[in-house]
């Protein structure tokens, strides 16, 4: 076997090989071998007809096909590690001679790796990134532990006001005629929340419990389900019942009923420590980020259109999940947000060239860098997966992991080392 190297682009080469004469009749051997017991020729038991015979029946090629799959899987790839291509796509195969006695001769055309010609990516001044706490983040915080401690009371006698809970039956119409999700029956609603749409819950207000009302709104022009956006409606409200949420006020009872601190200022300091902690990591990956795009738009790349195309199916995918979870599906998606799978494509085409230059930077640093992962952090990697998912046999499940994903987790952890690097080589200013 020889091969000759042609580059057409910068992202695709053409590799024309030659299998020898002997090795090709080899490969119609097993071809035979393969498919004999698909022929029956008469004078022989099915199966049993020699190769000559079968030919005579169906032509010198009858079992070129499988012949020519057989050569080039066992050329194609040796070819390509011989010669260091790194493929990114399946290969446009050319038959250029075949005739059995002669030697094979096709062409492979395929989009490989892309060169990556690094920027500098040591000694960048990076824009400092922090997020101190204030006193208003604290106080925020304090109040979503005030909704969890609300006490919820009923309220029998006067009006539904602003941050009163309501009970209502609800009908909503259009011209009239109800609409699909449009009713409610013992609905609990906050008055002032901003759940319902337009100024629903302002007309509620002034109600007592048992009375009914007319409200009047509009549906936005991008609501999402084609036949409410923009249009005006009528919904029949009643009002069951009134509630009102009773929080608890700041001080030190609260500190000793709501937390493990005796005292608010104890609590304060607690929740304020927390929050810097959360900040501090918000800030940190952020800095990394900054980091690694400020080092990729250093470096130059001509990016395969196939990269982009494969990156855009994966998100697609990873969409397409997460709608499942939610009950949904992409034709539902696409129809509530008023899109198509076109324009979901060329929404994400800009992250999906991002994240193939991120990928393809990262891998050139690292080989410029002689960062690897090693076995032990292979395995420890795959450990601390292995404990998230929830049985007792971790260190089975951490094997398992490693033996089915040890490129992904290789990759994980050399990116992980590489970032680590780029934010030591570079200053925060």
């Amino acid at each position: 076997m020889n091969a000759k190297i042609e580059k057409l682009g910068s992202n695709e080469v053409k590799i024309e090989i030659t299998v020898e004469a002997a090795k090709f009749k080899e490969a119609i051997q097993k071809a035979y071998k393969k498919n004999m017991k698909k022929y029956n020729i008469p004078g022989f038991r099915k199966g049993k007809a020699p190769l000559s015979i079968i030919k005579s029946y169906y032509g010198e090629g009858v079992f070129y096909e499988d012949a020519v799959n057989i050569c080039c899987d066992d050329t194609y790839p040796e070819v390509l590690k011989e010669n260091n291509i790194t493929p990114v796509d399946y290969p446009e195969i050319d038959i250029i001679t075949i005739e059995e006695g002669k030697d094979f001769v096709y062409s492979a055309k395929v989009t490989v790796l892309p060169e990556v010609e690094l920027g500098e990516y040591k000694g960048l001044g990076i824009e400092k990134v922090a997020y101190p706490v204030t006193e208003e983040d604290i106080l925020n915080d304090l109040k979503a532990v005030q909704e969890k401690n609300a006490r919820i009371e009923a309220k029998e006698d006067g009006e539904v006001e602003k941050g009163n809970i309501a009970i209502i039956d609800f009908k909503g119409f259009i011209d009239n005629v109800p609409f699909e999700g449009g009713e409610g029956t013992d609905y609990s609603l906050e008055i002032g929340s901003g759940t319902f749409i337009g100024d629903f819950e302002d007309q509620l207000v002034g109600l007592k419990k048992g009375e009914s009302k007319d409200v009047n709104v509009t549906f936005p022009e991008n609501y999402g389900k084609e036949e409410l956006n923009g249009k005006p409606a009528k919904f029949e409200v009643t009002v069951k019942e009134i509630k009102v949420k009773e929080v608890p006020a700041l001080d030190d009872e609260f500190a000793k009923e709501a937390s493990e601190f005796d005292t608010l200022e104890e609590l304060k300091n607690d929740v304020k420590e927390k929050l810097q902690k959360q900040n501090d990591e918000k800030a940190k990956t952020e800095f990394e980020d900054k980091v690694v795009d400020a080092v990729c738009e250093n470096a130059q790349i001509e990016l395969p259109k196939i990269m982009i195309d494969n990156e855009i199916n994966s998100m697609l995918q990873d969409l397409e999940m997460r709608l499942k979870y939610q009950g949904l599906d992409l034709k539902s998606y696409y129809e509530f947000t008023n899109s198509s799978e076109d324009k979901v494509r060329d929404y994400m085409k800009e992250t999906a060239e991002k994240r193939v230059k991120t990928k393809l930077v990262l891998e050139a640093i690292s080989k410029e860098q002689e960062i690897t992962a090693s076995d032990d952090e292979i395995l420890e990697k795959a450990t601390e997966m292995a404990k998230n998912y929830g049985n007792e046999e971790i260190e089975k499940t951490a094997k398992l992991l490693v033996d089915a994903q040890k490129d992904v987790l290789t990759q994980d952890i050399v990116n992980g080392k590489v970032i680590d690097f780029l934010v030591k080589s570079n200053t925060a200013v």
